[in-house]
């Protein structure tokens, strides 16, 4: 079954980085987002989905695990993404980097990344396989809403279902690694729901239009994060009140 959704995965990046130079030039706007009535559907049941679900796990869960719990799964999702930017940092050319999530995963490996026993030391800067297409010149095209991930953009979707098939981790068969990998995405997803809490309801609640505040603050934000790969006339603007909205 996991070689099958892997061969799905991979099946949509390349179909979405074909998409990326398919959208003709006059059916783009200035945030790209050709596909507004569908992504605000998706959006809608993903806001449901965090109305049901995840907002009440999430208060339940900051509620009750104390800061020092909630502190060491935040430094457990880190480690286990180490893999992924030591890869990403070669692929780009940024060998320190790279060298430098290495060592971050070894050491931290010591307590399965739950203490991060490199705090105070140089840390590396996360990097993804959609910030290895902007490196390659792959243009980002247009805004799309995920079901359950929520704001990307073709490249960016493209490159989180690429680091999901080559996740280096699948190449240790150790059973606590692969419990690692299957469990990430809930871990993930309920640590940054509980440690932006407060700024996502506010997004939700008290916007006159959620889904295009939250469009806006995902390419601020990822425009922040790619500035190191792309030209100079696609970087953005320093960030607002959204800086930690989309990171984690």
């Amino acid at each position: 079954m996991s070689e099958m959704i892997r061969s799905i995965a991979l099946v949509c990046a390349l179909s979405c980085l074909a998409a990326c130079t398919a959208i003709p030039d006059d059916e783009k706007t200035a945030t790209n987002d050709p596909y507004e009535n569908i992504n605000r559907k998706i959006f809608a049941f993903n806001l449901a989905v965090d109305d049901y679900a995840l907002e009440p796990a999430a208060n339940l869960y900051r509620k009750t695990a104390p800061e020092s719990v909630q502190k060491g799964v935040r430094n457990y999702v880190s480690w286990v993404g180490m893999p992924l930017t030591a890869v990403n940092s070669s692929l780009q050319g940024k060998f320190e980097n790279a060298a430098l999530a290495s060592l971050n995963f070894l050491v931290n490996g010591l307590t399965f990344g739950f203490v991060d026993l490199m705090e105070g030391e140089d840390q590396p800067e996360r990097e993804d396989f959609g910030q290895t297409l902007a490196s390659a010149g792959i243009d980002q095209g247009p805004y799309l809403v995920v079901p359950l991930l929520g704001s990307n953009t073709v490249r960016s979707a493209s490159g989180r279902a690429v680091d999901m098939v080559f996740n280096p981790l699948g190449a240790f068969s150790d059973e606590i690694v692969s419990d690692a990998r299957s469990t990430l995405p809930f871990v993930s997803a309920l640590s940054f729901r509980a440690t932006h809490f407060d700024t996502i309801n506010d997004v939700k609640n008290n916007s006159l239009d959620a889904y295009a505040r939250a469009r806006s603050a995902y390419y601020q934000q990822r425009d922040k994060f790619l500035q190191d790969n792309l030209p100079k006339s696609e970087e953005g603007d320093e960030l607002d009140e959204f800086e930690t909205f989309f990171t984690e």
